[in-house]
């Protein structure tokens, strides 16, 4: 077969016809292949040449990529009423799902992961019910540039340690877990330098932080462990769920507590709280008891 194909390329070579390449085949042709590769190796594709750039761009290829309840997320990414109104090309719903998305005053934000197309979601803390938040004898909000909300709860010192959240949001089907995002600590920088305050850290060696996380098809996950590594941020697995049907809105309560009494507390950022499909990696995690 190789041996014929070069035949033909030599009578049109003889004939005075153009050698044909890849840049020669249809772009149905291309877009039929590269809709089977993921988002970064179609962009990757789309510099080979002209055709392989038209092909990237089919709404055939990235219709593919996209959640089945896109539309959902694009009105809620994009905060219209009604997202049919507007015609665009599948690529450009792609680009848009994949940023970061606020929502609910921005408290929330949510995102497409290129690699598996499921959700990531980031709860700030200021949308967690947090207790004796108001009470400034004990907690505050302080300022930070490591937040994606610019802004974290810190815990000075609690004898009652207890943060709750919930969410309704429609995910597209998957596997999912759930993670706080903590620090013991306090970081700033000092002539330019980051440095960690640790003044007020205390009572996280004495007994485990007890994390819940239950999904409203019934579902419930526990777990503990103790608080390490101050200052560093660290995302502490809460738990896993699964979500099987996307146009339904799935339900999550989840908390973290710490409630013996006969000690204090402190020291403590809580900064927010992150959904993302389980298996993807994002940064340290820790591996915690699983209570059965």
């Amino acid at each position: 077969m190789g041996a014929g194909a070069s035949s033909v390329m030599g009578l049109e070579g003889e004939a005075g016809g153009q050698q044909t390449g890849l840049g020669d085949l249809p772009e149905s042709c291309v877009a039929a292949v590269i809709v089977h590769l993921d988002p970064p190796e179609i962009c990757r594709a789309a510099r080979l040449s002209r055709t392989f750039r038209g092909a990237a761009s089919a709404d055939l290829v990235w219709e593919t990529k996209l959640p089945s309840n896109y539309r959902h997320l694009l009105a809620l990414a994009s905060d219209e009423k009604n997202p049919h109104k507007k015609s665009r090309l599948c690529k450009e719903i792609y680009a848009r799902l994949c940023r970061p998305n606020p929502f609910d005053g921005g408290t929330k934000e949510f995102w497409l992961d290129k690699t598996s197309g499921g959700i990531c979601l980031l709860i700030s803390s200021k949308a967690l019910l947090i207790t004796g938040i108001d009470d400034r004898r004990y907690w505050n909000y302080i300022p930070t540039e490591e937040s994606r909300f610019h802004t974290v709860a810190y815990l000075q010192q609690t004898w009652w340690f207890e943060v709750d959240g919930e969410i309704d949001f429609c995910f597209p089907a998957g596997s999912y877990s759930l993670f706080f995002r903590l620090h013991l600590g306090r970081a700033t920088k000092r002539l330019g330098r980051r440095i960690c305050i640790t003044e007020h850290i205390h009572g996280w060696d004495i007994k485990p932080v007890r994390f819940q996380l239950s999904t409203s098809d019934g579902h419930h996950f526990r777990s503990k462990c103790y608080l390490e590594k101050p200052g560093s941020w660290i995302l502490y697995h809460a738990g896993d769920f699964v979500v099987e049907n996307s146009d339904v809105s799935t339900n999550l309560k989840f908390s973290m507590k710490q409630i013996d009494c006969t000690h204090t507390k402190g020291g403590l950022c809580v900064d927010s709280v992150l959904i993302y499909p389980k298996g993807c990696s994002r940064e340290k995690v820790f591996t915690i008891d699983t209570q059965t």
